[in-house]
């Protein structure tokens, strides 16, 4: 089956001033959706009190949340292709924005939760689609940087999510966290009509395939969520979420654009770069749970100085991303993730794994380090992502880079619980340090083969 994409966006993007106004507001909802995962963690013990609820309870208001962005960023990907990525992606937005009015309006704890898992199906819609419509606002000359900004723009909002959390539970209560999201959601909407627009594709989406989608990410989050406590349940469900991968790809093995991208991922460098950001953010999880214990029991700071000593790392990435997106069009992108996948393991050893120091030091410049190599890694690695796709598949492929995303950081979090389960606390700081230096430097080595295999293909040519 041939795709029919009829665009009407120029290969140059859109003419300034509309493409940095459509830049501008697309970068905005991904600050919502950024800053909307980051500031529900601090309001968790508020909403207990506020809504009488159990602590354990109250977790669901951020799993949903997650559960709710890993079920719809693959069909949303795949109804950008096909109804248009500016029409998806602004339902996404006009959803998420009713979503956190509900959220903020909520009386009892079930109400909250079924809102934030309509905020994650929402948010989904725009993780997916964001890259595609910044992809069609954008020359291509210009991807590289736009990209950095990008990655910039995530570091700022999940580092200052916590502290914008805490400043407006300071005068208010906890349903404004929510609140402030309206004024901003609308402003998306009122300006959507300046995203570009594209005709999408012709085709149709099983209903099987999203049934076996839905419940794959469904199990996979039950299992993980278990697995320190239940093992045994927590694996069967895990092994019934790859049972329904397994049944996902026999039901779209013929189609030549499958919800589960399998024809982007048969291109090596789409592949190289899904398996490298998985390990990167699994390692970047396990670095984000452990470092803090470290500082709180070893270096004995409080919570609030902990989490400044934590800060150096997004301002590193924030500063080195947009620069490491304009070292893509000079510099193989291979080889600025090999060599940020390296910084990274070695800023991760330096923060863990010396000798404790009152002062943290030798932390402070370990975290720097993993943050310059965090940044200089994502950058590349996510534009050889997009870049690597047929930009009638950018739907997919922004899908597919939010779910690696989610992935690793799931996988992360679960290997966290177990290790936290099985050692104790003094020996599980070591070997989750060391476990998540480990993953970012198979996230370097995938990317070193990537340039090994682009040389042969060169030979080859």
């Amino acid at each position: 089956m041939s795709l029919t994409y009829i665009a009407t966006v120029s290969q140059e993007g859109l003419a300034p001033p509309r493409r940095y106004l459509a830049v501008a507001l697309l970068l905005l909802a991904v600050v919502l959706v950024v800053l909307d995962g980051a500031i529900a963690n601090v309001a968790l013990p508020s909403i207990a009190l506020s809504l009488q609820a159990e602590a354990d309870n109250t977790v669901w208001v951020v799993s949903a949340y997650q559960l709710a962005v890993l079920v719809a960023i693959l069909p949303c990907g795949a109804l950008g292709e096909i109804y248009g990525a500016r029409r998806v992606f602004l339902i996404g937005v006009a959803l998420f924005t009713a979503a956190s009015a509900a959220c903020g309006l909520a009386g009892d704890l079930p109400l909250l939760i079924l809102a934030r898992f309509a905020q994650g199906l929402g948010a989904g819609a725009i993780m997916a689609l964001a890259m595609m419509n910044l992809r069609q606002a954008q020359p291509q000359r210009m991807l590289g940087p736009i990209i950095g900004i990008n990655a910039m723009v995530i570091a700022i909002s999940s580092a200052a999510g916590p502290g914008i959390a805490g400043a407006i539970l300071s005068v208010t209560t906890w349903p404004w966290l929510f609140a402030v999201n309206i004024p901003l959601g609308v402003m998306v909407l009122l300006g959507g009509g300046l995203l570009g627009h594209v005709e999408g594709a012709k085709r149709k989406l099983k209903a099987k395939a999203l049934l076996a989608n839905t419940l794959m990410f469904i199990l996979f989050f039950s299992g993980a969520d278990r697995i320190a406590t239940a093992p045994v349940s927590g694996a069967a469900l895990i092994a019934a979420s790859l049972a329904c991968l397994f049944g996902l790809l026999r039901l779209e093995r013929n189609s030549d654009v499958p919800l589960f991208p399998t024809d982007l991922l048969a291109a090596p460098a789409f592949r190289m770069a899904v398996i490298a950001s998985v390990s990167c953010f699994c390692g970047q999880m396990l670095s984000y749970i452990a470092l803090p214990f470290y500082l709180q029991h070893r270096l004995h700071m409080t919570p609030v100085v902990a989490g400044l000593y934590m800060m150096p790392w997004p301002a590193a990435t924030a500063i080195i991303a947009p620069i490491s997106g304009r070292l893509a069009n000079r510099v193989k992108t291979s080889w600025l993730c090999a060599i940020g996948g390296a910084l990274m393991a070695l800023g991760l050893l330096v923060a863990g794994l010396t000798p404790p120091d009152p002062r943290g030091i030798g932390f402070l410049v370990g975290t720097v380090i993993a943050g310059l190599g965090f940044g200089l890694f994502q950058t590349p690695n996510n534009r050889i992502l997009l870049l690597s796709a047929p930009k009638a598949r950018s739907g997919a492929a922004g899908a597919m880079q939010g779910t690696a995303r989610l992935l690793g950081q799931t996988v992360g979090g679960v290997s966290m619980s177990i290790i936290f389960a099985t050692l104790p606390l003094s020996a599980a700081l070591n070997v989750a340090v060391a476990i998540a230096a480990g993953c970012t430097t198979i996230a370097g080595l995938v990317s070193l083969s990537r340039a090994r295999y682009e040389m042969g293909q060169a030979v080859a040519a």
